[in-house]
């Protein structure tokens, strides 16, 4: 079996770069180890850039995002038992960010992927990519207990932070990690955001909070919590009485409550492979680099290594020009670390750590009250909210 690009990993990124070469008349195959079921159960961010936005338009998959998502023109920090808005729109000259949950973008693109009749291999066992050091590459896999080998022009790594794309190049690759000790407590639940057009941040002595949506009927909730805790040591009332510790009086008051359609509790990482490209295997999204979910840059950071890589391969075939390959990692990198930077900076501002003592918070409540009264530092935090230019 012959294919042009070889795409390893069919969730969001994967099944984006398979869209946008398709558009080229550039042929691709994706292999996935899990069913296409259990990749749209996964439970992932919901908060899309312009860009992110722009590209699912450009891929032919807009039409979902136009009609369920919900535009936000600010952001609200809590912190020291009041709220204050920050005014995103305004600062960044009419630039937003829209909700619409990663579930829903991966849905719209196996819609897509499945009408135009693209190979998909679910439930590939074994996926190894080969002789990606030459002009040769391919991947060998097993399907229903059968070897199969997919030769190709071009691998694409899609497979996530655990995939076996990074794992084969790890022996050439600088990995750069900070492991924060602390974990998010995530609760799903149909019932209306108390915030339907901002994201809400908090900072209290108890901890970090974050109200955000999926929808108008569906909200994602987020308390901060202790990394040794488990999902069973917290019953639904248990998260929506902290919660409401943790926002102003006001907020806290209007908060309605449901049960939980999903729980669970995540880690916080900030993690950097680089180079991105090796030979004719190219990493894209978590296979390449992981964020703190403060900021919301994982899945946009994905998206814009995706239009990074589709403009260097559509180039590559359609001029025989290698320059947009050979710049990949490069370009990606550099909005890469400063991604990181956000998002490594809002978790430092918003969150306890274990350190933390009365002058740390005193501290980091210094800060946010000059955040919300500077307009140069509220428009900084605007800016890289929505997303810096490409």
């Amino acid at each position: 079996m012959r294919t042009q690009v070889a795409i390893i990993g069919a969730g969001p990124s994967g099944l984006l770069l398979g869209q946008l070469l398709h558009q080229a008349g550039i042929d691709n195959v994706i292999l996935e180890r899990q069913s296409g079921d259990y990749v749209l159960g996964r439970i992932r961010a919901g908060i899309l850039e312009q860009v992110t936005v722009d590209l699912l338009r450009e891929a032919g998959v807009g039409a979902g995002v136009a009609a369920g998502g919900t535009v936000h023109h600010s952001i609200e920090l809590v912190f020291g038992g009041a709220r204050h808005p920050i005014d995103v729109h305004g600062l960044t000259g009419g630039r937003v960010v829209t909700a619409y949950g990663q579930t829903e973008v991966t849905h719209d693109l196996m819609q897509a992927r499945r009408a135009a009749g693209l190979a998909t291999v679910y439930e590939a066992a074994d996926v190894t990519p080969l002789d990606f050091d030459g002009d040769r590459p391919r991947v060998s896999y097993r399907k229903d207990g059968s070897a199969h080998v997919l030769e190709c022009d071009f691998i694409a790594g899609c497979d996530g932070f655990h995939g076996v794309s990074r794992k084969a190049v790890k022996e050439h690759v600088s990995e750069y990690e900070k492991v924060y000790p602390f974990g998010w407590l995530g609760v799903l639940a149909d019932v209306p955001p108390v915030s339907p057009h901002a994201i809400v941040y908090g900072n209290s002595e108890r901890g970090f909070s974050l109200c955000s949506m999926r929808s108008l009927t569906r909200s994602r909730y987020y308390v901060q919590c202790p990394l040794d805790d488990k999902v069973d040591d917290w019953s639904d009332q248990r998260f929506w009485d902290e919660l409401r510790r943790r926002l102003d009086p006001d907020l806290a008051g209007r908060i309605v409550t449901g049960p939980s359609i999903e729980k669970s509790i995540a880690p916080l990482r900030s993690f950097v492979a680089e180079p991105m490209r090796f030979g004719r295997l190219f990493l894209a999204g978590d296979a390449a680099h992981i964020v703190p979910p403060t900021g919301a840059k994982g899945l946009n950071l994905a998206a814009t290594d995706v239009k990074y890589l589709s403009s260097a391969m559509i180039e590559f075939f359609s001029e025989r020009s290698p320059a947009g390959i050979d710049h990949y990692s490069q370009v990606c990198l550099k909005r890469v670390w400063k991604a990181e930077r956000f998002s490594w900076w809002l978790t430092s501002l918003m969150h306890r750590f274990p350190d933390t003592d009365g002058f740390a918070q005193k501290v980091q409540e210094a800060e946010l009250d000059y955040l919300v009264h500077s307009k140069a530092a509220s428009t900084a935090l605007a800016e890289n909210y929505v997303g810096l230019p490409l």
